[in-house]
């Protein structure tokens, strides 16, 4: 979870630090003329009550009857008392909605609201918080190639509809006076890419249920979803092939050939002690041993058009090939990945496979830059300097009949989802 910043809380007491000096002028203003995107509306029972307080005062003036003339006033003090309370239990209130760290497409996240009472004698009632993720692209309907503007503005925006999750989360307790309080909320994204996440509103029914107000709320953030998990077949052992020759890699590890002297730490094995180096230096050195090389792959992932025409095969494509490159970036094998005509990019850390996450969200199919049918291979690579790490153990991938897709590791097919 990303740590917020006082900046980021938002609500009535977001100033932090502030002493709040409460004033009648105050109050009666923010009666008269409320703050923008705050609201009193009246409920249900709001209305009745209205309604026979306007009946009770016609009758009143009419008859002179001191007896309605009081019930008038108690039931107008009602009805200002109640927005009165209303102001009172949003006084001092702030909340902010940090953005989740990561999501994936078809896995439930979390999302966590965090609230705070910073009155001092009065607490908080009955708040709820209407919390909304929306995709920021619309959903691809038919096929690929078909351009926005052919089609109908009905299923485009249904598609849309269908996407968006809205939920609303309540404060069931009281939130005493300065305390704080986290409402959680589990959802699962239905589709990768760039999605908004929102505090719509926030409203209460507090005290009488005569007032409902709302507040608006500006928190906003644009967080990735990347592409979902699939489960793939393997059809060969080319994946798991060793190498042969024993190449060693110039890294730390077990291996058997010498790669550098270092200082003694801590936790080493004394059987790593080069005693006479050490004898020589003054200090304890410890031998440090290059590791074995294990068999590493290049991923390359080619979006033509004309090749990925359905947009379910399309959607598949990149699944696959995010879970191909995850099971091989945990288990150290994957050196390097490109995009279509990009230049390659290294995989040493885990902030570069996140980064490759962020752009399978996004990817869209581009021109066509291999000829529809041609099996792809390390052969399809040109020979340009930086194009790829390796001429060997490149994965790609076409289409497996009309749905399905493979991944082939220099032209032989090695996986099918």
């Amino acid at each position: 979870m990303s740590t917020a910043t006082a900046v980021d809380w938002q609500g009535p007491g977001q100033r932090t630090g502030s002493r709040w000096g409460f004033t009648w002028r105050e109050l009666l203003w923010a009666l008269v003329f409320p703050r923008a995107g705050q609201r009193i509306l009246p409920t249900a029972s709001g209305v009745i009550l209205i309604a026979l307080a306007l009946g009770i005062g016609t009758a009143a003036y009419n008859t002179a009857n001191n007896i309605l003339f009081i019930t008038l006033s108690l039931l107008l003090a009602c009805l200002i008392l109640s927005g009165v309370l209303s102001w009172f239990n949003f006084k001092a209130v702030a909340w902010r909605l940090p953005p989740p760290p990561s999501l994936r497409a078809g896995q439930e996240a979390m999302v966590t609201l965090e609230l705070r009472n910073g009155k001092k004698f009065l607490p908080t009632y009955g708040l709820w918080f209407e919390v909304t993720t929306n995709p920021m692209e619309p959903p691809p309907v038919g096929p690929l190639q078909g351009r926005p503007k052919d089609r109908p503005v009905r299923e485009i925006l249904a598609a849309a509809e269908k996407a968006r999750q809205r939920t609303r989360l309540f404060l069931r307790g009281r939130l005493d006076p300065g305390g704080a309080a986290r409402l959680d909320w589990i959802f699962k994204p239905t589709r990768r890419g760039r999605q908004k996440l929102a505090l719509e509103s926030v409203g209460s029914l507090f005290p009488f249920g005569f007032l409902k107000k709302h507040i608006g709320s500006g928190l906003r953030h644009e967080v990735m979803v990347w592409p979902a998990a699939v489960e793939y077949r393997r059809h060969s052992p080319a994946a798991g092939r060793p190498h042969m020759g024993g190449e060693r890699a110039a890294r730390a590890g077990s291996g058997g050939d010498l790669l550098a002297l270092r200082k003694y730490q801590g936790g080493d094995s004394h059987r790593l002690i080069h005693w006479k180096a050490s004898a020589r230096s003054g200090h304890l050195l410890v031998r440090q041993f290059a590791a074995e090389s294990q068999e590493t792959f290049a991923l390359w992932l080619e979006t033509s058009a004309g090749v990925w025409t359905h947009p379910e095969q399309f959607e598949l494509l990149v699944s696959l090939a995010a879970t191909l490159a995850e099971d091989l970036f945990r288990a150290g094998k994957l050196t390097s990945v490109a995009l279509n005509s990009l230049p390659p990019q290294p995989m040493r850390r885990v902030r570069d496979f996140e980064s490759f996450l962020d752009e399978l969200a996004v990817i869209q199919p581009v021109a066509e830059e291999r000829p529809i049918g041609r099996m792809p291979g390390s052969a399809d690579i040109p020979p340009v300097e930086g194009r790829m790490s390796v001429r060997k153990n490149v994965i790609t991938f076409a289409p497996d009949g009309a749905r399905g897709v493979a991944a082939y590791v220099d032209g032989e097919k090695t996986a099918t989802a």
